[in-house]
């Protein structure tokens, strides 16, 4: 028996012992985060899937692991067929799964403090269905099966200066409680880690890659707070910088906390604070008012501060990168290289730049049949070597002090057949035609998906997920409410209108299985744009992230005007930005990539 197949058989007899008829494993920890910490990690354990989202039912004589098209084919190389269904989203929901696949009269197992209220509801009504129920549980199963489950980490918070942050946190947090005097509200309960992080103005490293801290806050409508974390992770300066207006409590108090609200109108947000939350609020008597989280729509209009940081971040990243992909054009074609050797060797020239904290996410360093799936993350098991004839796709981005930053930038291992060039050049003209889009203030990213897509569809041609997300001032790479995305595409959903400051990636697609994929990333700003004429205000983008686009996969002949004086606009501005910061050779080698396009 599989390692795999035994933590699953041990689930099932903890079950059977409850006794249940079955439970629910998200991928996601008390504050619904995307990524997590170790200790989280309940569905990697059970399973041995290493993607960053995805959910498993396990029910006595069946198991279900569902993800998005963007894991087709990596959660098959990691999950078992032996022991495990794969079962696509949004195709079929786990709800529907469970109303179909639940014993009749059976007592199904949830986690509130991993699961929405909302979730709880479609799940209850499709259960009903089989005159089932769902089970709120105290103590997680798989926390009971899971031997050695790591502790939650105890780093200290980091203090995030005014300066970079562009506005203290009693600007932030009197900001709040205007909004809550506007709505008669006493207070809002904070559980996103990235908003907690930015209206306090501290960081953490409790979180792989995103720089956030395990807590709870509550801010009053006086303005004041009380951030709730392990007591170890605050040190003097923390305390010092969050001053008399935040009281600091022991994380383990925050249920207590929120049963104190009799008689008090509370705000929570329904999409980012659990199922949990919401019930001990309410047995405690507040009246729960559930809104969107008010520090959201601010953190993702970026100040001037954190826009000059953004750029800074992105210049430094952006060599990096460029000297990677110089090494990566010298090196590859010989041989002896795999992915992780790779994605080590670009690591190392951010780390060169001397400020690097992290990666911002795990670095998709993909070639071949893996850079078809979308969010492939490389492990030791599944490393290949990088060989000639293949594309190599890195998807990567770094976590500085002043900024986060997500690129990707593929690279042909000796001669790209016809067919490869064609596709990347249908995926740069997407790319151009969003970079390029004008568009009048209201518009939503779902409206402008479209013009990233349209060289493809024009083949007959799509990609499976979001055309673009938003992007945190060193906090999460994975930032809302803005996307550019349709409804029924991973990433999708409600779609926010864009504004002014808001920082996004734009990174259209094509993936043949089992052959190749192809992506090209970059970030993007939100900015006014003036039109001489206009009879209403307009927006457009300003492209932050300036890393050369490799020529030998463009087809010259099939851009316009046009999208030809964008690119040699584009590389004249990446020759510009990041020959400074290069020696003789490198300063070469990218004015011979930055030429103007043939």
């Amino acid at each position: 028996m599989s390692t795999y197949s035994a933590r699953l058989a041990a689930l099932r007899e903890h079950l059977a012992g409850v006794p249940l008829d079955g439970f629910v494993v998200p991928l996601t920890d008390e504050h619904m985060s995307e990524y997590v910490g170790a200790y989280a990690q309940r569905l990697a354990w059970l399973t041995g899937f290493q993607g960053s989202a995805g959910t498993a039912v396990v029910l006595p004589e069946v198991a279900a692991i569902f993800t998005d098209g963007r894991y087709t084919l990596q959660v098959r190389e990691q999950v078992s067929a032996d022991d495990w269904q794969y079962v696509a989203v949004p195709g079929t929901s786990v709800s529907a799964w469970l109303g179909a696949n639940a014993r009749q009269g059976g007592r199904i197992g949830y986690d509130p403090w991993l699961h929405t209220r909302a979730w709880v509801a479609e799940a209850s009504r499709a259960l009903a269905e089989r005159g089932a129920i769902l089970v709120p549980i105290d103590t997680n199963p798989i926390d009971a099966v899971w031997p050695d489950r790591p502790a939650p980490s105890r780093a200290r918070l980091a203090v995030q200066d005014d300066g970079t942050a562009g506005a203290s946190s009693a600007e932030k947090r009197g900001a709040v409680a205007d909004w809550l005097t506007t709505r008669k509200a006493d207070a809002v309960v904070l559980t996103a880690l990235d908003s907690i992080a930015w209206v306090l103005n501290v960081r953490g490293t409790d979180v792989a890659h995103t720089p956030v801290a395990l807590a709870y806050a509550i801010i009053d409508a006086d303005g004041t707070a009380e951030l709730f974390v392990a007591p170890e992770k605050v040190d003097d300066a923390v305390r010092q910088h969050l001053g008399n207006a935040v009281r600091v409590r022991d994380r383990a108090e925050f249920s207590a906390a929120l049963g104190s609200f009799s008689g008090k109108r509370v705000a929570a947000d329904p999409e980012r604070a659990v199922a949990a939350i919401f019930d001990v609020l309410e047995g405690g008597g507040a009246s729960v008012l559930p809104l969107r989280d008010p520090t959201v729509l601010a953190k993702a209009i970026k100040n001037p501060a954190e826009i000059a940081g953004h750029r800074a971040a992105s210049a430094r990243d952006g060599a990096a990168l460029a000297r990677f992909l110089r090494w990566a054009e010298t090196t590859l074609p010989a041989g002896g290289e795999t992915e992780l050797s790779a994605a080590a060797k670009l690591q190392a020239f951010r780390e060169a730049t001397g400020v690097w904290l992290d990666s911002s996410f795990d670095t998709i360093s993909a070639t071949g049949a893996h850079g078809a799936s979308p969010h492939y993350k490389v492990t030791d098991e599944s490393n290949a070597a990088i060989l000639p004839g293949q594309l190599y796709l890195v998807d990567s981005g770094g976590q500085y002090r002043d900024g986060t930053t997500d690129v990707t930038r593929v690279i042909p291992v000796g001669t790209p057949s016809e067919e490869m060039r064609d596709r990347f050049t249908r995926v740069l003209r997407g790319h151009i035609a969003l970079t390029t889009a004008v568009f009048p203030t209201g518009t939503t990213g779902g409206q402008l998906d479209g013009f990233a897509r349209r060289p493809l569809w024009e083949a007959g041609l799509d990609y499976g997920h979001g055309t673009g997300h938003g992007v945190g001032a060193y906090l999460s790479v994975h930032e809302g409410p803005q996307r550019i995305a349709q409804p029924f595409y991973p990433g999708g959903g409600p779609s926010e209108p864009l504004r002014a400051g808001m920082i996004l990636s734009n990174e259209p697609g094509y993936y043949k299985a089992g052959e190749y994929g192809i992506r090209i990333e970059n970030l993007i700003l939100v900015e006014p744009r003036g039109i001489a004429g206009a009879e209403q205000a307009m927006l457009g983008f300003e492209t932050l992230t300036f890393v050369p686009i490799e020529r030998s996969l463009i087809v010259a002949d099939m851009l316009t005007p046009p999208e030809r004086a964008w690119l040699d606009a584009y590389h004249a501005q990446v020759l510009g930005l990041l020959g400074p910061q290069m020696d003789d050779a490198e300063r070469m080698w990218l004015a011979a990539k930055c030429a103007p396009i043939a």
